[in-house]
């Protein structure tokens, strides 16, 4: 098992930043994809940024493209989220997940882990 803890989150004022930490334990995710998503009031889990078990790939929802970076530091078993230039848009509540590639008597599978999420409040 996995267990995800989101820190970081907040409020800021619009133009501002923050850095989102996912801190996982239980066992190394060094070999697991990882991903943010944020859900903001009345509205649906929305994907923000993917980044593959090395780090040398990443994507990002187009809303926050140029603003944000996911990075991930394996040897403390953490992802990242840095965040600038933040928009009133971009509140939400920000959770990560960690994807397991597995294998068992039915085949291969996914387990995906996920956090309980951190608030971020960004004032106009």
């Amino acid at each position: 098992q996995v267990q995800l803890v989101e820190s970081g989150g907040g409020l800021v004022q619009a133009g501002g930043s923050l850095r989102l930490s996912c801190a996982a334990s239980g066992r190394p995710v060094s070999t697991y994809n990882m991903g943010w998503y944020r859900q903001a009031p009345g509205k649906d889990d929305e994907f923000v940024a993917d980044i593959d078990w090395t780090g040398g790939s990443t994507i990002y929802a187009d809303s926050v493209k140029g603003r944000f970076t996911i990075s991930r530091d394996n040897a403390k078993n953490t992802l990242y989220l840095q965040m600038n230039s933040l928009k009133p848009e971009d509140t939400a509540i920000y959770s990560c997940n960690a994807r397991a590639a597995e294998s068992g008597d039915s085949g291969d599978y996914t387990t995906i882990y996920w956090g309980q999420g951190t608030q971020v409040t960004v004032s106009s």
